[in-house]
């Protein structure tokens, strides 16, 4: 099962993100753009094992309904790291981007920790 590198590759995610804003912040663009092509490289990490484990989770029959929704939520994520990190970088506003990537990291987080089964469930 894919379920250690998935969170293992989205939290590696979440720490390079944070890495190129913070150096875009500071005016470093050379290191922020690094990180950022390294940062669409474990996007592809985190798509190759979500994807596993969708297909894992349609042979076994679990919620699927919740399992698209949250296949679907975890491109969003990825969609708005990837639009506020080209947008910042450009200068341009990224307010309603960092409000979308909050619903969103919401969203997957209770849908893969507290509803699906293989996560932790906090909520139960």
């Amino acid at each position: 099962m894919t379920t250690h590198l998935h969170i293992t590759s989205w939290v590696l995610a979440f720490i390079l993100f944070g890495l190129a804003m913070m150096f875009y912040k500071q005016g470093k663009n050379k290191p922020a753009k690094i990180l950022q092509m390294i940062l669409r490289l474990d996007y592809l990490l985190i798509l190759y094992s979500g994807g596993d484990l969708i297909m894992y989770y349609f042979q076994q029959s679990y919620m699927l309904g919740e399992v698209i929704v949250k296949g679907l939520a975890g491109i969003w994520v990825i969609a708005a790291m990837e639009m506020i990190a080209v947008k910042y970088s450009k200068g341009k506003p990224v307010m309603g981007l960092w409000v979308q990537f909050a619903i969103a990291v919401l969203i997957v987080l209770v849908l893969g920790f507290g509803r699906l089964p293989f996560g932790l469930h906090f909520m139960s």
